[in-house]
């Protein structure tokens, strides 16, 4: 099986996956909005389910997809270093844009 990595590293995945980040989606709808074959689309829904990160419910004669998160928690966890560095240095430019903002002789234009 693949890791949570290999999956999401896949950019339609990545694309199905923001999509579904904000709202339940039916294949033809994620067709629709990325302008995919609704093989591809089959296709990736299948990996992403077997993955654990999506799950489908039936409504009517369609199947509706939405976002697991438990897999992501894994990604997550491991980004969690990374953004503390991230962090650190975009806190770092505000301070000093503040400083520059405050600085004698700054004129608005």
């Amino acid at each position: 099986m693949e890791t949570s990595f290999a999956i999401i590293a896949e950019p339609n995945r990545r694309a199905i996956l923001g999509l579904l980040a904000s709202s339940e989606r039916s294949v033809g709808e994620i067709e629709r909005q990325l302008q995919m074959p609704q093989t591809s689309v089959s296709k990736h829904l299948r990996v992403l389910r077997e993955a654990g990160f999506v799950e489908a419910r039936v409504d009517a004669q369609r199947r509706v997809y939405r976002i697991r998160p438990e897999p992501l928690m894994e990604v997550d966890a491991w980004l969690a270093p990374f953004r503390r560095f991230w962090e650190a240095h975009v806190d770092a430019l505000e301070r000093h844009l503040d400083r520059m903002e405050q600085a004698p002789g700054k004129t608005d234009e």
